[in-house]
């Protein structure tokens, strides 16, 4: 396979007029360290890479959202995080699912990459039951499962990088190749924050979000409708947030056509305790 690979590389390079048998062992070195370094750069993002850049994504977010301590109730939105995630296909990610409050009056929520969701004091002000903060972590559960928050990234800047990695200095890096890897690396932080933040998902990845949020909710036992009813109550009262999961939804008649027609079967036969329990939760929060 690595002679297939140093043949294939040949025939794009101006070495194609040479034979094989004709390279030194040196020059075929060099050119399977290229073939690696391309192969590398070709692949996608690991899970370990994926959480990484997800922690500097919430570390940006957090110097702009401060994070709202209040122990019992972060302790009580991570228990129902917690419990959708293990009922969706990726029931666990590299470093884990977390969940965090934002102490922001703003309605808003964000699914970093690799599984940290962070959800703000005034999303839930919006809330009226544990149903449509189920619908809401859900929905963000499954950006993390398409993994939406990496495709953000622009693939020049991630081939960039893999070609700094993979180069054959990789392990004794200079000081440029160091800045630059750095700051590819910070635009790349850049590309998820500012989809987070100001441009939003696109119609076809909001719509899947969904999909894969309302057959969570089914799975784990609570009340689907919990989805569409929140955002048919949000969208009339107008609260909606000018950026982030509000920014570029598909428009709210198309979205709430879609996820009726997606509505599986509810088998939720606790929403009453469940929202007896919300109440509890949320009464200490800070409107």
């Amino acid at each position: 396979m690595r002679r297939l690979l140093i043949c294939m590389l040949l025939a794009l390079t101006p070495l194609s007029g040479c034979k094989l048998e004709d390279l030194s062992t040196e020059q075929i070195g060099r050119i399977a360290d290229s073939v690696q370094t391309i192969g590398k750069a070709a692949r996608p993002m690991s899970d370990s890479e994926e959480y990484y850049v997800g922690r500097a994504v919430a570390a940006r977010l957090l110097a702009t959202y401060p994070l709202y301590r209040n122990k019992a109730l972060t302790q009580y939105v991570t228990l129902v995080g917690q419990t959708l995630a293990l009922h969706s296909e990726v029931p666990a990610t590299h470093g884990g699912y977390h969940f965090a409050l934002l102490d922001s009056s703003e309605i808003n929520a964000f699914a970093c990459p690799g599984g940290t969701i962070l959800i703000t004091r005034g999303m839930l002000a919006s809330l009226k039951s544990e149903e449509e903060l189920a619908a809401v972590l859900a929905h963000e559960i499954s950006h993390v499962i398409h993994r939406d928050g990496i495709a953000a990234i622009r693939s020049a800047r991630w081939s960039e990088a893999l070609t700094i990695i993979g180069s054959q200095a990789a392990q004794e890096l200079g000081s440029k190749e160091t800045a630059r890897l750095v700051t590819v690396f910070e635009g790349s932080i850049d590309d998820v924050v500012k989809t987070l933040v100001v441009n939003g998902y696109g119609r076809e990845q909001e719509l899947a979000a969904d999909r894969t949020a309302l057959a969570i909710l089914a799975a784990a036992g609570y009340d689907p409708q919990g989805l569409p009813g929140y955002l048919q109550r949000l969208e009339q009262s107008g609260r909606g947030a000018k950026g982030g999961i509000f920014s570029t939804h598909p428009g709210s008649d198309e979205r709430l056509a879609s996820v009726r027609s997606e509505m599986p079967p509810s088998s939720a036969s606790s929403a009453a305790r469940r929202s007896k329990r919300f109440a509890e939760a949320v009464r200490t929060l800070a409107r």
